[in-house]
This record gives structure tokens, sequence and C-alpha cells, in this order.
């Protein structure tokens, strides 16, 4: 099962693909992992990326497929893998679908966790952290008694500074943008598959099963 994850921020992304690892010893393959972990094992594409990000600068395209192409080359991606973070436009499709194609292993689906924007400003504003426990809440989503449970033993609902809607909205608006068209792509080619995400992680899990079988 090779698959591609897309979705909005705050979507559920990383979520269901944990989940799904767990089910199906499928590793999830997020970009940032994958550069993180090349650069501190010192392979080929890891310290060409080193090098870049020391100078300051965004590591290229090429680069980062030959990383994936290193990480998917792992034993443990040899019965598939979930792909979060990278395709991100379109051009990079392309070239993913053409490594992809060089090593034998062509995508079964992109799956696109489909949620309501408006929805998604209230997941992200609405997140906060208790001072206390460290769990995180959620002030339009989180049932009361545990919201108060916080505030009432003393604790603050602590919000991260780049959950504010003013950055939210940007981010959401750079999705639109430059990663959305991706959804297109993928349908025009026969393998989008769509899971409604908005529900419990149970349920949300339950339809996305349901997709990709």
């Amino acid at each position: 099962m090779r698959i591609v994850l897309l979705g909005a921020p705050g979507s559920g992304k990383g979520t269901q693909a944990k989940k799904l690892e767990a089910d199906r010893n499928i590793p999830q393959v997020s970009t940032g992992d994958m550069l993180r972990a090349a650069v501190a094992a010192g392979t080929r594409f890891g310290l060409q990326a080193k090098s870049i990000m020391d100078a300051g600068n965004l590591v290229s395209d090429e680069i980062m497929l030959g990383i994936i192409s290193e990480r998917l080359a792992e034993p443990d991606a040899s019965d598939g893998f979930i792909l979060d973070g990278f395709p991100r436009t379109r051009q990079q499709a392309l070239d993913l679908d053409e490594l992809l194609d060089q090593i034998g292993t062509p995508l079964d689906a992109a799956v696109l966790m489909d949620v309501d924007f408006e929805i998604l400003m209230k997941r992200l504003t609405g997140r906060r952290t208790c001072s206390l426990t460290g769990k995180l809440l959620n002030i339009y989503f989180s049932p009361q008694e545990e919201l108060d449970a916080c505030t009432e033993a003393g604790g603050e609902l602590q919000q991260r500074e780049d959950d504010n809607e003013e950055v939210i909205r940007n981010r959401l608006d750079v999705y639109r943008e430059q990663t959305e068209p991706l959804v297109n792509f993928y349908r025009k080619r026969g393998n989008l598959k769509t899971v409604d995400a908005d529900g419990t992680i149970d349920e949300v899990y339950a339809r996305f099963l349901q997709a990709i079988s």
C-alpha cells in the first residue's frame, strides 16, 4: 500500500497516518522527519541538504527527491509507505511519479483529508495546552469538564503564538494556492480518494480505511 496524504493544516493527516502505521506496519514518511534523519545519518543527499541548510537556504526539490528515494529503499518501506508533506506542488507530484516509476513502486492512491475551512480554523485557533498537565485541548471541541478541570486545578489554557487567526488564515491561503491544485492533478489520474475528515479520530479512521480498501 503506497499512499500520498493530502489535506490542509489541521485536517488530521498526521494523526490518521500514525494509526495506519500502527495497524498495518507501514511507515509514515514525513518530509521533515526524513530530512532530519538523512542529515543525522550523513547520507549522500543528507550531507548535501545539511550544507544548504547551514547556509540558510531552502533544500531543492531534487535533493528532497533524493532523500525520499533513500528512505523508500529502507527495508521497512518494502511493503508500502504513507508519504506526508510531499508533494506540495504539481511539479513535485510529476517528479515524484517519475521517481516512483523508476524504483518500481507506483502510488496506489492519493488520499485527501477533506474538512471545511471554517472547521479547520476552529481546530487550529482553538488549540490550548493545560499549563499543569501539558494536555492538548480545544476550546471549541473539548468537553467543557476537561477545560474546567485544568482551570479549576489552578492551571491555564495556553495558546501557541502561531495559533492566532492571522497566521492560520495565511497558512490556509498558502495551502489553497500551492497544494490544493494537487487534488485535481490526482483526480485526473484516477487515483484520488476523498475522506470526510470531520468527526472523531476513530470515525475518520474508519472512513480512511474504507477509502483505501
